[in-house]
């Protein structure tokens, strides 16, 4: 993994006192987690996601976390793009911090202290599909131009229009019985651009358990193996995937759970940092949005995997192992990246990036029951399961199930509407009954959010 190929560690010195007096060890940290940020967006933005270095400035260094807003610009970069790195810099006695790229799983961002790094970059390219037939690939994917189909690409139109839903929009894509009824992009981007998901990666990581549970290998429903809470009497050892995926842990956090700095901006290992918080309330009682509860579910599904392999042995062991990379292969998701902490963890709570044509087939294997190319990826019940509010709810207007958002509650959408749903505007909205998918992505701020629930319904009402 990553970690091997550091070169050379943590700082251990001892620095002068007037060095330290240049900043408080707040506004260091701060500076440390905006330099980080910063090398990860920009990795991430030009080597996923195909974009140029002025429109990652433009759209995803801006409108961010108020704690390293105004810090970020101040940073200077250094690209390097014969090894794939990127490097901020955030103070004189200190080395910059790091990102570096492979092709197989993106980016990854190096901890505060790492000063060098060889390259991890695969000899092997990543495979693209463009030239196969929808959905595997790009070609005879649109559906016959008919009024319907008008109706539907001026209401997409409207995505981009501030007053009508709010948020910056990026990307607009809707699909019906299979075909792309419409299709929209801001200037710069296209179908080939991967933009990260946040939080819609947590709908991908239950999808990507749920292929698990199809292969035999992972079970929701029984204790979670992870490492750090093996010892005796570690009451966090009787926890389920499944109370994980349901955000139902009991686990407490410093924060409401929708923040973990550390792991997205510090390079900390997610085994560190997800497992360290202490049980507050009983398991199933109480809902939590929390990002932990997302990476917990994939240490655990992975640990079940690791306790496969051991049990079937030998080399073939690998190739039943938890690889987001071959199950995007099968979709023909080929612009997408589940990136990895230094240690090779998945950060699925947040850190993948894909494309609006690749969110879109994922759609399209839940409108399919997780059948795809005549082969079962999800059980046969995956999608009644993820879509299910059998766990605590929360109090908001959206229902959760199992790793989606649920639209049970919005009027003038039918009640089998769930989503996975993204900062700053990221959205997958999969309505089984009406054999429609619905992505949106965007570059909202905070303060002006783009409204999904009203943009899904006149969506709705055009296709009746």
């Amino acid at each position: 993994m990553l970690r091997k190929l550091v070169s050379l560690g943590l700082l251990g010195i001892a620095l002068p006192a007037a060095a330290l007096a240049q900043d408080s060890e707040a506004t260091r940290y701060d500076k440390a987690l905006a330099a980080g940020y910063k090398a990860q967006f920009l990795c991430s933005g030009l080597w996923n996601g195909g974009k140029s270095l002025a429109d990652i400035k433009a759209d995803e260094l801006t409108g961010i976390y108020e704690r390293i807003a105004d810090i970020v610009p101040t940073l200077t970069e250094e690209v390097d793009h014969t090894r794939r790195q990127v490097r901020v810099g955030y103070a004189n006695d200190a080395p910059p911090r790091i990102a570096v790229w492979n092709a197989r799983s993106g980016c990854t961002g190096m901890p505060i202290g790492v000063g060098e790094v060889a390259s991890g970059s695969p000899a092997m390219p990543r495979e693209y599909f463009d030239d196969r037939s929808w959905p595997m690939g790009d070609r005879n994917a649109a559906a016959p131009a008919t009024a319907a189909s008008a109706a539907l690409n001026a209401v997409a139109g409207r995505a981009f229009e501030p007053e009508s839903f709010g948020g910056r929009s990026s990307g607009v894509l809707v699909i019906r019985h299979g075909k792309i009824v419409a299709e929209k992009y801001k200037p710069g981007h296209d179908l080939h651009t991967s933009q990260r998901t946040w939080s819609v990666a947590k709908s991908i990581a239950g999808t990507l358990i749920g292929h698990s549970v199809q292969r035999n290998i992972v079970d929701v429903n029984i204790p979670v193996r992870i490492a750090a809470w093996q010892s005796p009497g570690d009451p966090r050892a009787s926890l389920t995937i499944d109370q994980l995926l349901r955000m139902s842990s009991g686990l407490v956090s410093d924060t409401a759970g929708n923040r973990t700095d550390p792991v997205y901006m510090g390079g900390a290992a997610v085994s560190e940092r997800a497992t360290a918080w202490p049980l507050l309330y009983r398991p199933g009682t109480r809902y939590r949005y929390a990002n932990n509860d997302t990476m917990l579910a994939v240490l655990a599904a992975r640990a079940q995997h690791r306790g496969h392999q051991t049990a079937i042995g030998g080399p073939q062991a690998d190739l039943r192992g938890f690889d987001p990379y071959v199950f995007f292969q099968k979709l023909g998701m080929t612009r997408t990246y589940a990136e990895t902490d230094w240690q090779g963890d998945y950060i699925l709570s947040s850190q993948v990036w894909t494309s609006a044509r690749d969110l879109g087939r994922l759609g399209l294997l839940y409108l399919n029951n997780g059948m795809w190319n005549g082969e079962r990826l999800l059980p046969e019940g995956w999608r009644d399961y993820v879509s299910a509010p059998s766990g605590p709810q929360p109090d908001r207007q959206f229902g959760y199930g199992a790793s989606f958002w649920l639209l049970n509650r919005s009027e003038g959408i039918p009640k089998d509407a769930f989503a996975g749903f993204g900062n700053r505007g990221q959205y997958l909205v999969i309505i089984p009954s009406l054999d429609l998918v619905i992505v949106r992505r965007g570059y909202d701020s905070a303060e002006d959010r783009f409204d999904i629930e009203a943009f899904t319904r006149e969506i709705v009402a055009e296709t009746k």
